[in-house]
């Protein structure tokens, strides 16, 4: 069997081609049904975000899985193979493996580190679940990667060093001037940078805010989100002689405000320090201001100082992330090797039982008057020995067979057992080594609580 990871992501496909390539949400069971029902495809995941739309397929031919995989894809969204395939980036086996990896721990998001994949992803493969599209290779490999993204979530905290301008804007408020609990925040726009902005403020503490918009409309609603004021544009003079802090996140093409407009306020406002924060791009605030009695200003280029800082944290962070992967990948590899010795454990298995259960025949005809809780200590104690016996027969051919002469090993192995023809034969397929690995945890289950291996 072999892993595909295929599809379009921002690093390779233009915003204005992946919003024609995004499931619906509505859609997905239907999809997802389709994708499996394909030719050469045994399980499948799809992950669709607003920067990445990707299919994940267990394939039992790697050419035939590329092939249908992108069928799927161009016929789905109503689009000709060859106008697909210049977007397409196909990884395949370790490489697949690895891509997932890398995506679940954000280090393939536009934001380097970004947290919110991590859930996407669980969302991804619990549907797919649900959908009955998974099997024995994905439950495993998904488990994998949201466990690395976990971990490296939990031990770089990669996400505490937020790369945003907003948040750079409130950080360097509160760095310069002390908590904001009590300041009196005024905030122009409530476009993207103004929502993202008033994110971050709220979670810092501003207790009074008011935001003042164009449209009085957007004002109301941003202001609801965090039980703000909201005022309109007209209003803004007013609002400047109150406050403490302002930050402008407006798209305006000219300066909103001037030294001329500015030196009346400040006249009102007797000398009280006003701190003036530009996060707008164009300015918003006229550069000028900045030399003006009781005056503070900031603009982007102060700003990126921290964004700079924060994004070496966590590329910092990222490095460490890579070694993380770079295990839960080897553990995965391990295990998949596993699966070609399952079939031989199996067989031993079985006729461990049998053995067992010859035994307890001949001394149940030799010791007909045992009781029936003789006869029950007798058994547990006949199978406790056989599973001490083959305990470390069965943990060290599992161990070989993850190294390079695996094969080897593990056809010494039964033939040393005698179990050669019980086991299936060399050219049967990944499928039914599957099925063996299937029945093989349905039999683990009767040596219980005294379990082989």
């Amino acid at each position: 069997m072999h892993i595909l990871a295929i599809g379009v992501n921002h690093r390779n496909t233009p915003v204005e081609i992946r919003e024609k390539l995004s499931f619906q949400p509505e859609d997905l069971e239907r999809a997802l049904s389709e994708l499996r029902q394909t030719k050469s495809i045994f399980e499948d995941v799809i992950l669709s975000t607003c920067n990445r739309t990707e299919l994940y397929v267990v394939s039992d031919q790697l050419h035939t899985g590329r092939y249908y995989s992108k069928k799927f894809f161009a016929e789905w969204f109503g689009i000709s193979l060859e106008g697909l395939t210049p977007y397409l980036t196909i990884k395949e086996d370790q490489e697949a493996i690895q891509h997932l990896f890398r995506v679940t721990c954000g280090l393939e998001s536009m934001v380097l580190g970004e947290t919110q994949i991590l859930g996407q992803v669980r969302e991804s493969f619990v549907h797919a679940q649900q959908c009955r599209t998974t099997g024995t290779f994905f439950n495993e490999l998904f488990k994998e990667a949201l466990t690395v993204a976990k971990h490296a979530q939990d031990v770089t905290q990669i996400n505490d060093h937020p790369v945003s301008i907003s948040y750079a804007a409130v950080k360097l408020i509160q760095d310069g001037f002390g908590p904001l609990e009590n300041k009196s925040v005024l905030l122009i726009g409530a476009g993207e940078m103004g929502t993202l902005a008033q994110k971050h403020l709220s979670s810092s503490g501003v207790r009074r805010l008011t935001i003042v918009n164009r449209t009085k409309e957007k004002a109301d609603e941003l202001a609801k989100q965090s039980q703000a004021n909201s005022a309109s544009l007209e209003s803004l003079d007013e609002q400047m002689k109150q406050c403490d802090i302002v930050f402008a996140s407006t798209s305006a093409p000219s300066y909103l405000i001037t030294e001329a407009r500015l030196q009346p306020i400040l006249d009102q406002r007797k000398h009280r320090p006003l701190v003036l924060v530009d996060i707008g791009v164009p300015r918003n605030i006229d550069p000028v201001t900045a030399y003006m009695d009781g005056v503070s200003l900031f603009d982007v280029d102060d700003l990126d100082r921290i964004v700079d800082e924060n994004r070496a944290a966590r590329r910092s962070a990222a490095k460490q992330i890579e070694g993380f992967i770079k295990q839960q990948q080897q553990k995965y590899s391990e295990w998949l090797h596993t699966l070609g010795v399952v079939p031989v454990i199996s067989a031993l298995r079985r006729k461990a039982l049998a053995i067992h259960s010859d035994t307890m025949k001949r001394i149940e005809n030799k010791l007909p008057e045992m009781t029936e809780r003789e006869r029950r200590v007798v058994s547990k104690q006949a199978k406790s020995m056989i599973n001490q016996l083959l305990r470390d027969p069965i943990n060290n051919i599992k161990e070989l067979a993850c190294h390079e002469h695996g094969k080897h090993a593990i056809d010494h192995f039964a033939e040393i057992f005698n179990i050669d023809g019980d086991v299936p034969q060399r050219g049967q397929s990944e499928e039914a080594k599957v099925t063996e690995f299937r029945i093989e945890k349905a039999e683990h289950e009767t040596l219980k609580p005294t379990t082989i291996g």
